[in-house]
């Protein structure tokens, strides 16, 4: 059975709709970038609002840490001043011994500092984890996302939260060490001499500015890298998926095109932050590295001063020793982490879409099952001059197709394999847009249809059924969750489940996916779609791993529900069973009873020969 994907438009020229693009307008992109910023910072805040008492114990342990510094520095200026140049080497080697002290101190400070930090980091995790779940799902099953999960949100699942979580934790690091350090080194070089602030502190806060200004930007580019990284992964899943028809159809020049724009777009991606790299490397050199010049450069004034000698050493030991790492360690965790901190953060906080509370459609009026009932008030399902092809350029499976469902019939698909049943059943499902025609559900175009009253309208129920973790009756309820037990046991006992029921522990035991075989996972799909409330059911091959005994007696018990049928059919019987049969012949579509279509059609007359050799 083939099936066709197909990328929407933007898709497959290989652009995103990503915040930034050239594309968006600038008004537009600037208030989406406010929009993103407040989001993030509140996301920020709410979660360092919880855990004050985390924050004081970082503060506390960090305070320690200034202590250090002061001591580093001091130290060794004293150690020359009183001790070494005043040829009194015990008391130099006593202030050295004091400055060794201190940075033994700095193993539990560590270590403190790091017990606390999981208390701040693992909280955001879980957080993100949760929304990104809840709004993949959501996504999923409010804005077309098809009923699955893309490779996007499980991108955004796994690797971007833990980009959020590690990318988190070396900017509290960075910025807490910094912070404190600084205070340290800068308490020290005013107790040694004030005028050292007057060599330091210009260099320093005009690298922290050029720094600070290149953050937007340099945020920016990191959005465009993950945009376009992105869009690299969808092009590969797109021609993985889609490989056989792209080669079927002699499409290969055409989507590796496609896909070299997409690389392209990635590499010129990664060169703007390379550029920005740059910046930051300026940025440490005029803040870390321009400090430790002019100190050489004024030591002959600042001698003349009445600055000792010691005193530029150890003011040397707090720019060399403590701010230069400390301040080389934050721009380069800002500059990469902290932007890419700020771009996840803005893709997993964005709005989760409200749960769907669609209406749905007056059910229609119930009809007895039997044979193939008329003068109905009513159409379900309606194709007018819809073709369909698997790529461009092949030729069409369905090509001026005419079709119509009344309220209520009971209507099997056959054909040969590839013949176009599956693509029919997805174009009626609203799954798949066809080349061209119109498709009706109950008087509504199809195409205009958002997903929540598509939902409400029909059910697909795919070969390939799937089954969640969870309880059978969980299962059952999947598409109605209101079902009350005396509904949940109707499909039980219309659709047989009994010994189904009886082998997984009952309808309140958790199943176990793994642990059930391919009949059972389609009979508790045949039951979900039997509980729906949407009046039309369409079983693309559904019941193929059931035996003929419960594929008789599901296809009775959803033919007598309430509601209209479309059965891909399996077997001969199968067809027997439904009030009409179509035959697709991959030229012209034929439709009748069985007697009327072994008289008119060879096709159908093939199939039935072939059910038959089958079976005997």
């Amino acid at each position: 059975m083939q099936h066709i994907t197909r990328p929407t438009p933007a898709a497959a020229r290989g652009e995103t709709d990503a915040p930034g693009n050239a594309t968006c307008p600038a008004p537009a992109a600037a208030s989406g970038e406010a929009d993103s910023t407040r989001r993030v910072t509140a996301s920020l805040r709410s979660l360092l609002s919880r855990r004050k008492g985390v924050l004081a114990k970082l503060a506390a342990w960090s305070a320690a840490e200034s202590a250090q510094t002061f001591l580093g520095g001091y130290c060794v200026a004293r150690s020359l001043d009183d001790g070494f140049l005043r040829a009194a080497p015990s008391t130099g080697l006593l202030w050295l011994a004091g400055a060794a002290v201190a940075i033994l101190f700095g193993a539990p400070v560590v270590r403190g500092v790091f017990a606390q930090l999981p208390h701040l980091t693992e909280p955001l995790r879980d957080q993100l984890v949760r929304g990104s779940v809840v709004r993949a799902l959501r996504t999923a099953t409010t804005a077309g996302g098809g009923g699955g999960v893309n490779a996007t949100a499980v991108s955004r699942l796994t690797s971007q939260t833990e980009i959020a979580r590690d990318s988190f934790a070396g900017l509290v690091l960075a910025t807490r060490s910094f912070v404190f350090v600084a205070v340290g080194a800068l308490v020290g070089l005013l107790s040694l001499a004030p005028q050292f602030l007057l060599v330091v502190l210009p260099p320093l806060v005009l690298g922290l500015a050029l720094f600070t200004a290149s953050l937007r930007p340099m945020a920016r580019a990191q959005h465009r890298y993950l945009d376009a990284d992105e869009a690299v992964g969808l092009r590969a899943e797109i021609t993985r998926t889609a490989l056989r028809d792209t080669v079927a159809c002699g499409a290969q020049e055409a989507t590796a095109a496609q896909n070299r724009r997409a690389v392209d777009e990635a590499s010129a991606a990664q060169r703007a932050l390379a550029r920005w790299a740059s910046v930051r490397t300026f940025s440490v050199a005029t803040a870390g590295q321009l400090p430790v010049l002019l100190l050489l450069v004024t030591t002959p004034w600042l001698l003349r001063q009445g600055v000792t000698a010691g005193s530029v050493v150890g003011a040397l030991t707090y720019v060399l020793q403590s701010l230069l790492p400390a301040l080389h360690t934050l721009m380069t965790v800002l500059g990469a982490a902290g932007a890419r901190l700020f771009v996840v953060l803005d893709r997993l906080t964005q709005p989760v879409p409200p749960t769907p509370t669609p209406t749905p459609p007056p059910a229609p009026a119930a009809a007895p099952p039997g044979p193939r009932r008329t003068g109905r008030a009513a159409t379900a399902l309606q194709l007018r001059h819809v073709r369909a092809a698997y790529g461009p350029g092949a030729r069409p499976v369905l090509d001026a197709l005419e079709l119509t469902v009344e309220q209520g019939e009971h209507l099997a698909v056959v054909g040969p394999s590839g013949i176009g049943k599956s693509t029919l059943l997805h174009i009626a499902a609203g799954m798949l847009t066809p080349d061209r025609g119109d498709v009706r559900l109950f008087g509504r175009a199809v195409a205009a249809c958002p997903p929540p009253e598509l939902i409400a309208l029909r059910v697909l129920a795919p070969q390939e059924a799937y089954v969640f973790t969870g309880t059978l009756r969980d299962n059952l309820r999947y598409l109605r969750p209101d079902a009350d037990r005396a509904a949940v046991d109707r499909a039980v006992d219309a659709l047989a489940l009994e010994p189904l029921v009886d082998r997984v522990g009952g309808l309140d035991r958790t199943l176990t996916p793994d642990a059930l075989s391919l009949g059972e996972r389609q009979l508790i799909a045949l039951g979900r779609a039997h509980l729906a409330p949407a009046p039309l059911l369409l079983l693309d091959e559904a019941t193929c791993h059931l035996d003929p005994v419960a594929e008789s007696t599901a296809e009775r018990a959803l033919s007598a529900r309430p509601g209209t049928l479309v059965v891909v059919a399996h077997r001969l019987s199968s067809a027997l069973r439904a009030d009409r049969i179509l035959v697709l012949d991959g030229t012209r579509a034929q439709h009748g009873t069985h007697d009327e279509l072994l008289g008119r059609s060879a096709l159908y007359r093939d199939l039935v020969g072939h059910w038959n050799q089958v079976q005997e």
